[in-house]
């Protein structure tokens, strides 16, 4: 069973059907309607997303592990293994692109995230931005469309999901502000807590619609 981006809610839906909670916090960015149709939040299996490019959290040898990884690898098949062994691995925040064999989506692409260490905050945060920038960069190189990121960092690399999200979100934000070939990032989340997570901390990036003026009737009542 596939998912196509089709068939996932933007952030535009998700806003019109009050799935998202209402923030009360100040957001960082203009409201954009156009941006918000760009974006989704998906609780799914990204081995099942049928999209132009997948983001894998890969280890530096790019070899295949545990989590998200693990399951990659598997569903790919053993042509992943043997293309990855001829990449020489690759350093904390970069990021390199390889087929998708057996997925359903065209290519991956396998970013190394940081393991997080509260002592090197700045560099963990740089690292991690580095993920998903040059993630978003290979995914506008190789003709853009859709691309949907697993949640870099946060499982065993220990990095705290609040913190991890912004810079995800925030990342994409500037990305999609500078450039139209991506015509949808989608987060793909594991958990219900993942999920809550995000829908709490997008609003401030990409902020739903301005509330519309109460009527005449609710004006002076």
């Amino acid at each position: 069973m596939t998912t196509s981006p089709s068939d996932i809610p933007t952030l535009a839906d998700l806003y019109e059907s009050k799935a998202i909670p209402q923030s009360d916090e100040q957001p960082k960015y203009r409201y954009d309607e156009a941006l918000n149709k760009r974006v989704s939040i998906w609780r799914g299996d990204i081995t099942e997303l049928e999209s132009d490019m997948i983001v894998n959290a890969a280890n530096s040898s790019l070899l295949g592990g545990g989590g998200v990884d693990g399951a990659i690898h598997r569903a790919a098949g053993p042509e992943l293994f043997e293309e990855c062994e001829g990449l020489g691995g690759a350093k904390t925040g970069e990021t390199k692109v390889t087929g998708a064999y057996e997925l359903p989506s065209k290519l991956i692409a396998h970013t190394v995230g940081p393991i997080y260490s509260s002592s090197k905050k700045d560099q963990c945060a740089a690292q991690l931005r580095s993920c998903y920038s040059t993630s978003l960069e290979l995914c506008k190189k190789h003709g853009g469309g859709s691309i949907g990121f697993s949640s870099i960092s946060t499982g065993v690399y220990g990095y705290p999901i609040q913190a991890a999200t912004e810079i995800a979100i925030e990342t994409t934000r500037t990305s999609l502000e500078a450039d139209q070939s991506i015509s949808r990032v989608i987060y793909v989340v594991f958990s219900q807590r993942d999920e809550d997570v995000y829908k709490s901390i997008i609003p401030r990036f990409f902020p739903p619609p301005p509330s519309s003026p109460p009527s005449y009737e609710e004006a002076t009542s």
